[in-house]
């Protein structure tokens, strides 16, 4: 199973920068909000990029798909923290705003990579 190294994918850079935005978020909070949702949205994000490198280092397709799979599963866990998150004012607009553009286009990318691990399928 011939794949690209996961940090040249760019899906996977993608989830890292979502990560890496969310973590700065966070990071600004007070306790009470760190403990409970901060801690549930820095895993789920996290989880989105490790599931992508855990995955290509499968030995099979159906592995490396599953793992993807269970990405895509977490940046809809992600997007649920989002949501709790501006729901109690833990999030102001403007940072919805910059997060948004990373989570609608991490989610046709890891759609397109799931449908591009393995042989191409006889139809």
């Amino acid at each position: 199973m011939a794949t690209v190294g996961f940090e040249k994918l760019r899906v996977y850079q993608l989830s890292e920068q979502l990560s890496d935005a969310i973590w700065d978020t966070v990071c600004g909070w007070k306790p009470l909000a760190t403990d409970t949702v901060g801690k549930q949205l820095i895993r789920s994000a996290d989880s989105i990029g490790a599931n992508i490198a855990e995955g290509s280092g499968r030995g099979t397709y159906q592995d490396n798909r599953r793992f993807v799979r269970t990405a895509r599963e977490s940046l809809y866990e992600t997007r649920h923290w989002l949501r709790r998150a501006f729901k109690r004012k833990l999030l102001k607009q403007e940072q919805i705003d910059a997060l948004k553009p990373m989570m609608d286009e991490l989610s046709p990318k890891l759609n397109a990579y799931l449908k591009s691990i393995g042989p191409a399928k006889d139809k």
